[in-house]
């Protein structure tokens, strides 16, 4: 076995999309993290940091994941497709040739935070029908580890004899999420697939990988291996653990496509 070792990092820069929402861009579409396009974080308790969500806009081309960790927020789109994501709930979207969808908060004040991510389509799939899917946090598995706990929201997580397996899992980049939740100084190894591209992103606390500091909201892009090493700091550590496929094609990007 090979731990991955971290290759670079980068720190994400602040920003603002659809109706004025304030956000930080952690992955931008030109720093070529194939199969990753974007990874946005939104975490305001200033209602006027999210009140104007993000009015009816298209995609194309790519799948949207949003994760909600506070708050509510409401999808609408072209198709007929209507979901409310509270606490936990993740909204998987494949766009394909084309959808246009809203995603509006459902509240005047409180704490609204959570992702949204985008990973990229083969050519192939470009032009294929869209699709759309709502998971309740009650349809994610949680993986109990000494310490802590592993959600799963897409791909297998492998803890010793047992596999646990997401709500999605497959498709053409074969996506590993997980949501890891560890207390101060626990240490965890997990099995990711050779080859694809692996990263880590503490949101909350500090990880140590492979021997290597990571501090909070910076991403790690992680070398070559078949499994993570890493321990939590002595403030805990949430953090979010992407695996997938790289599709090695030409990217043109402009905009919401």
């Amino acid at each position: 076995m090979q731990a991955r070792k971290i290759s670079k990092t980068l720190r994400g820069l602040p920003a603002s999309d659809g109706d004025g929402v304030r956000l930080t861009r952690i992955i931008a579409p030109n720093h070529a993290l194939d199969p990753f396009l974007l990874l946005d974080a939104f975490d305001s308790l200033e209602p006027s940091d999210y009140i104007g969500g993000f009015p009816p806009h298209p995609h194309r081309g790519f799948e949207t994941v949003t994760y909600m960790l506070e708050g509510r927020m409401l999808h609408e789109d072209h198709l007929g497709n209507r979901g409310d994501l509270g606490p936990g709930d993740v909204q998987w979207m494949t766009a394909a040739r084309g959808i246009i969808h809203s995603e509006m908060p459902q509240q005047l004040e409180g704490r609204m935070r959570g992702f949204q991510l985008w990973l990229n389509l083969p050519g192939r799939d470009k032009m294929r029908n869209p699709a759309y899917r709502d998971i309740p946090a009650r349809d994610i598995p949680t993986v109990p580890v000494p310490g802590g706990r592993i959600k799963v929201v897409a791909g297998s997580l492998v803890q010793g004899a047992q596999s646990t397996v997401g709500p999605v899992s497959g498709g053409p980049t074969d996506p590993l999420y997980l949501d890891l939740d560890l207390q101060a100084g626990i240490g965890l190894t997990i099995p990711v697939p050779q080859g694809h591209r692996v990263l880590l992103y503490p949101y909350q606390g500090a990880a140590r990988v492979a021997g290597e500091d990571l501090t909070s909201a910076l991403l790690a892009v992680l070398g070559q291996g078949d499994e993570v090493e890493l321990s939590a700091g002595p403030q805990g550590l949430r953090a979010l653990l992407l695996a997938a496929r790289p599709l090695r094609e030409p990217v043109a990007h402009y905009g919401p496509f």
